[in-house]
């Protein structure tokens, strides 16, 4: 594995078994940090450089990367038989909590119901420093929040994947229900809302799917790390924060972090080799964030999974999209590039590219990527680890591996579109009028509401 972050490489002594194991091997790269920066400020003083991507005077844009396009017949006419057997594994990430907003984890905002016109014109003032009026974000949103049906973005999410599974069986001769049955995915939690959400499927009738197939894990938080008497020590009384996307694929090689939810509410958790044998079964693993909000028109991508399926027949082991950054709202992420030390194509996280603004960032990774044969990449990630960037908070040390640095441990392919897209995400509030255009545009779907009210009585 090449590694980005040389100074801070996680240890690669075997599996992780348990959080308890995690966090002593935190306390080991802390220690490592330490002896090299001398305290914890010389570390804070350090955090830029600490994280910084080594080869990042060597980047140019990406090269030959390949062009996806719509008219792959043949492409994506394996797709819809990998969705219909049953052999694509979908990652929900939906624990992102909405702070700029201050409306607690997304999954659970309900645009019609909790926010007006009036509220997102003062939300967007307050985030622009720029004074936003509410007949602006009507003009921008094409319609008014309580225009929409009073669904959660999380509900959203999961009825418009449910939906699309359903018309694309009934458009090939197959019995609906049956192929929802088949599905296997997993839901990525926060603590604060895992109860509420996992009660929200069992009301749901888990939106079609069969309950055995719907796999939850409640992302850990950590305490963070202090030094005290020159050695670094895991510090309870400090607040708990989550170590970023990347630690939600180190928790999946772990024993008992992922369960099953009975109708009844009862749980059963799986051992790690008992999740891996459900990943050894799969063709693809999609993953997907609650924040993408293409999602709300289009949850499965035929094109884009028949390309993964291809590239997997390739030996490539992760899939990944670039999209165009919005120019107008410029958001950090992943950036991709061509290092010219590698000779290859990657993908880097915003947070170690240092004096790289988010408005440099032409090119970036979608919300999403594909797993070939996942349960390969699944298996480096539990045997090597990822590499542990670093953040300081009050003088506390946390770590934010990123999930997206599985390219640098397996082959993995780049692809485009022929006409590139522009990211569309519900990050922060200049982003909800697009959000209000997006949910009014899904509630015109034909039979959408129908669908809906079924699976949500």
């Amino acid at each position: 594995m090449f590694d980005p972050s040389p100074q801070i490489k996680f240890p690669t002594n075997g599996m992780l078994r348990s959080k308890q194991e995690y966090i002593e091997r935190c306390l080991l790269i802390a220690d490592t940090l330490l002896a090299h920066y001398g305290s914890a400020d010389g570390i804070a003083s350090q955090e830029a450089e600490i994280n910084c991507y080594p080869n990042l005077a060597y980047l140019k844009e990406p090269k030959g990367i390949s062009v996806v396009g719509a008219n792959g017949k043949a492409r994506r006419k394996r797709a819809v038989a990998c969705v219909l057997e049953g052999k694509l594994f979908s990652e929900h990430a939906v624990a992102g909590e909405a702070t700029r907003l201050g409306l607690g984890t997304k999954f659970l905002l309900n645009i019609g119901r909790d926010l007006s016109l009036g509220k997102i014109a003062e939300l967007m003032t307050n985030e622009t420093g720029k004074r936003v009026t509410p007949e602006e974000v009507e003009e921008a949103a094409g319609s008014r929040p309580e225009f929409l049906l009073p669904l959660s973005l999380g509900e959203r999410h999961m009825l418009q994947f449910s939906w699309d599974i359903h018309k694309l069986a009934e458009e090939n001769g197959a019995d609906p229900k049956e192929v929802l049955k088949k599905q296997k995915m997993l839901i990525v939690l926060n603590q604060k809302s895992a109860g509420t959400i996992t009660q929200g499927f069992i009301d749901s009738n888990f939106y079609g799917f069969s309950p055995e197939n719907v796999l939850f894990m409640v992302q850990d938080s950590f305490h963070g790390i202090t030094i005290k008497g020159g050695c670094a020590v895991y510090d309870r009384t400090t607040p708990k924060r989550l170590h970023n996307h990347g630690q939600i694929a180190l928790q999946q090689t772990m024993d008992h972090q992922i369960f099953r939810v009975s109708p009844s509410g009862g749980k059963e958790f799986l051992s790690a080799e008992d999740y891996a044998e459900i990943l050894a079964s799969m063709d693809d693993k999609v993953t997907y964030s609650i924040e993408d909000l293409s999602f709300l028109s289009q949850s499965i991508d035929l094109d884009a999974l028949g390309f993964a399926l291809e590239e997997g027949e390739k030996g490539a082991r992760m899939v990944m999209e670039i999209v165009a950054n919005d120019p107008k709202n410029p958001q950090k992420g992943g950036m991709a590039a061509y290092d010219q030390v590698l000779g290859r194509n990657v993908m880097i996280e915003g947070f170690q590219l240092k004096d790289i603004d988010n408005k440099d960032i032409v090119f970036l990774n979608k919300n999403f990527n594909h797993y070939p044969n996942p349960i390969d990449s699944w298996t480096e990630v539990a045997q090597i680890g990822l590499n542990m960037p670093v953040t300081m908070k009050k003088g506390h040390l946390y770590f934010q591996p990123v999930q997206g640095d599985i390219n640098f441990l397996v082959k993995t392919s780049f692809f485009s579109r022929e006409h590139r897209r522009v990211i569309k995400a519900l990050k922060s509030g200049v982003n909800l009028p697009l959000a209000v255009r997006k949910m009014g545009g899904q509630d015109l779907q034909t039979e959408w509401e129908r669908y809906a009210s079924k699976i949500i009585q």
